[in-house]
């Protein structure tokens, strides 16, 4: 048993979570999602306090099982909820899900939810390609998958 990180950069105050656990198709890399979504007060108004929000990656000794940590992406968005990597392992989409307000030196700047895409790369490692606001008002995003297209023939 190995006992692991999973943060990319050193601990902080902030209330940080580790979420959701997935391993990749080859079964050479783990993928786990870092969570903050804390808020603190700013001029009358709750913000997002700090913290990490990124998809950490291990990459997998084949003969001992040792994750060894090779990446952290970040998520561009507060809280990551969920993620998942689609049948063939060549993608990854994360869920952030909520939206909320950030600091920006003195100024306030809205973090939207939405959903992250990376590529995976032959070594594991995440690639961002776009990320997908999306408007949830009041609510938040709270589970979110991918079926590959053969699935929705059946």
């Amino acid at each position: 048993m190995f006992t692991h990180p999973t943060l990319g950069r050193a601990r902080s105050a902030q209330k940080q979570s580790v979420g959701t656990v997935h391993v990749h198709p080859s079964g050479k890399f783990v993928y786990v999602a870092n969570r903050a979504g804390g808020t603190v007060e700013y001029e009358g108004q709750k913000v997002f306090s700090g913290g990490e929000n990124t998809i950490a990656v291990f990459a997998i000794d084949q003969n001992t099982g040792e994750p060894t940590l090779i990446q952290n992406s970040d998520t561009r968005g507060i809280h990551v909820r969920c993620f998942c990597i689609d049948p063939g392992g060549r993608m990854l989409v994360a869920a952030n899900m909520t939206c909320m307000p950030m600091r920006d030196g003195n100024n306030l700047r809205i973090v939207p939810a939405g959903l992250a895409v990376f590529r995976i790369g032959h070594d594991g490692r995440l690639e961002f390609v776009s990320k997908y606001e999306i408007e949830t008002g009041s609510e938040n995003i709270w589970w979110m998958g991918m079926a590959s297209p053969e699935a929705s023939l059946r």
